[in-house]
């Protein structure tokens, strides 16, 4: 187990200064800068944006994206309340916002409903003649799988930075982690980070047979991570139980009661739950979710990060903050209006090497964690509040 452990965090920490690097600059090539410039011919910036429908991600991220432009220098905002829709969180930027160089259109933005499918080629259609007939945005922020797949079918007629989608290669947004395959599109990319999240799990807790909830679409697979997860089960030798729960074309609160109906049927039947992404799993959803697995002693691994291991989930790779996502995705805004092609620019992404932990959960599911973990972890909370 030690060794294992060991093994594990080093290789992050190997990766780390890779990591760093992609994210600071370009991988090969000229080197373009991040300060605010004006566009040639006068006039500022106009960006756009895209949204799947209403995901608390897309709003947080859209957030964080603003606070890096605005750290960089290339925009004013005062603070955007808390708790507001994309829609909204949009609608405040783009009205709020103050800058010699850039605005956020606030007309420019197009979801298809709250994830209505049928509304997909319509919202499509609707970006191809707002950018043939009027030729006035230059850049699109797409926020979410749909947004990112919409507009690389579309072939990114404007540069594009597709944000907030669990696995930009698999949903087949862009061509690998190394090179988006559109010279006008950019993805963050984060390489086999759910297999090892899995790995990580099976390590420290070593169970027979894994649960997972997800809808069982393509892109309900991309959200939960299924090739990963069943990469690692064959070479492990764990069985994969699965529920579907359908979250696309149905209000939220259905998706809910659907999730959290599936993680009672599971709790029953496996030793452990990867706790996927789910548009029916909310920062209060969670919290049931949390209940339902310490009532069965089962243990929890929750994809998304630390911020779910304090609602009450076993364990967790403390995720990168959401102010670090923004300002990579800034960054790269930027280096864009400075000249870069999108395609220009890496990429990759690495999760920091740290274990969220929730003493009270190990407690309550009758978990001892080893010693090695403990003195591993880089969070650890107990009662909602984080003790190290």
């Amino acid at each position: 187990m030690i060794y294992r452990l060991f093994s594990f965090l080093l290789s992050l920490a190997l990766l780390a200064p890779l990591a760093a690097a992609a994210q600071t600059a370009a991988p090969a090539g000229p080197v373009f800068a991040t300060a605010p410039t004006a566009k040639p011919g006068g006039g500022k910036w106009r960006v756009g944006y895209v949204e799947s429908g209403e995901y608390v991600e897309y709003p947080r991220t859209l957030r964080a994206i603003a606070a890096g432009l605005q750290q960089l220098g290339w925009i004013d905002l005062p603070a955007i309340p808390d708790n507001l829709s994309g829609r909204e969180t949009w609608n405040f930027i783009a009205r709020n916002g103050k800058s010699q160089t850039m605005e956020f259109v606030e007309d420019a933005r197009w979801e298809p409903g709250n994830f209505d499918a049928a509304q997909r080629s319509a919202v499509r259609q609707a970006i191809t003649e707002r950018l043939a007939k009027r030729h006035d945005i230059d850049l699109i922020i797409a926020m979410g799988t749909w947004a990112g797949q919409d507009m690389a079918a579309l072939g990114a007629p404007v540069p594009t930075i597709v944000a907030s989608v669990s696995d930009a290669v698999g949903s087949g947004i862009v061509k690998s982690a190394a090179d988006s395959g559109q010279d006008n599109l950019h993805a963050r990319v984060q390489p086999d980070r759910y297999q090892r999240q899995v790995r990580l799990f099976h390590d420290i807790v070593p169970f027979k047979t894994l649960g997972i909830v997800y809808e069982d679409s393509p892109e309900g697979r991309t959200y939960a991570a299924v090739p990963a997860v069943e990469q690692v089960a064959r070479e492990a030798h764990f069985e994969v139980k699965t529920c579907h729960a359908p979250f696309n074309d149905i209000p939220v609160e259905q998706a809910t009661r659907g999730a959290l109906d599936c993680y009672r049927r599971l709790s029953a039947q496996v030793d452990a739950m990867y706790v996927t992404t789910h548009r029916g799993i909310t920062p209060e959803s969670v919290v049931e979710v949390a209940a339902i697995l310490r009532d069965a002693k089962v243990p929890s691994f929750a994809m998304l990060g630390s911020e779910q291991v304090r609602a009450g989930l076993l364990m967790s790779l403390a995720q990168a903050s959401y102010a670090d996502v923004g300002l990579f995705h800034a960054e790269t805004i930027a280096r864009i209006f400075n000249g870069a092609k999108p395609r220009q620019l890496s990429q990759i992404w690495i999760d920091p090497a740290k274990i969220a932990l929730n003493l009270d959960t190990t407690r309550r599911i009758g978990f001892d964690p080893p010693v090695d973990i403990l003195l591993a972890a880089d969070e650890v909370y107990q009662e909602g509040k984080e003790k190290k």
